[in-house]
């Protein structure tokens, strides 16, 4: 099935400073478009790829697992690397794991994380059943659309595939397992009302990035999907000034 209107990748050619972006499970690139858009006006060159399996049915998710929307990231990835001279990777919830999954296999390749409530596990016990239940349960209650500004929709599935979700569970247990490897500086946003996202994801990274350093700002007016939310503003010129602050460069007049 062809991916919806408001799903399709973004894509814009900068400078030589460039950013791959991941929305997170269940999501668009829709989600992200504000971000993406404000980056490549900034100067940046930009990637948000449409991970497989999204912007059509949940059921299409479920016949997709996590190695497929790696890929999607990686070949992102490539695509700025072939352009640019610095890389850096940013993601929304599940896209916060990918990209951090990215900065431990690509090492000092990325020059900074820029993660928005990302996701690394859960404690609610429900979830952890979905490996167990997937072959008789294939969907759950949403678990799009936690926004808080008023008149905002996310645009998500209203089912969450179970047999995905629990790829999903693989995925952050590879990347937790792998946390030490990343080397690049991480700047995490986090909302401190998040009902799709809970604190403990972050005391791992947190406990886990051993190798490098981890910033957290907590946003006071936002719920999960942050980056449509009330705070989007403080975390997209934020994330400017992260880039910035770590490579030097000007890109205000490009």
């Amino acid at each position: 099935m062809p991916a919806a209107t408001d799903a399709q990748p973004f894509a814009f050619d900068g400078g030589p400073v460039g950013v791959v972006l991941s929305h997170g499970f269940t999501g668009t690139p829709e989600s992200m478009r504000p971000w993406a858009e404000h980056l490549a006006a900034a100067g940046f060159t930009v990637r948000l790829p449409l991970l497989p399996g999204h912007g059509t049915t949940w059921q299409d998710t479920n016949k997709t697992r996590w190695p497929q929307w790696y890929a999607a990231v990686e070949q992102a990835y490539d695509e700025v690397a072939a352009r640019c001279t610095t890389v850096f990777a940013a993601g929304l919830s599940m896209g916060g794991t990918l990209v951090t999954r990215l900065a431990e296999q690509k090492r000092d390749k990325i020059a900074g994380l820029i993660l928005v409530n990302p996701a690394f596990a859960t404690e609610r016990r429900d979830a952890k059943l979905a490996p167990y239940i997937s072959w008789a349960v294939r969907s759950r209650p949403s678990i799009g659309g936690d926004v808080k500004k008023a008149g905002v929709v996310e645009p998500a599935y209203d089912r969450t595939p179970v047999v995905a979700f629990a790829s999903l569970l693989r995925l952050w247990k590879v990347t937790v397992a792998d946390l030490g490897a990343v080397t690049a500086p991480i700047r995490m946003y986090r909302s401190v009302e998040d009902h799709v996202v809970d604190p403990l994801s972050a005391r791992i990274l947190a406990a886990g990035a051993t190798g490098t350093t981890v910033e957290e700002i907590l946003l006071h007016d936002s719920y999960h999907v942050a980056t449509l939310d009330n705070d989007a503003p403080l975390i997209f010129d934020g994330s400017v000034e992260f880039i910035r602050s770590l490579t030097g460069a000007d890109t205000s007049a490009s």
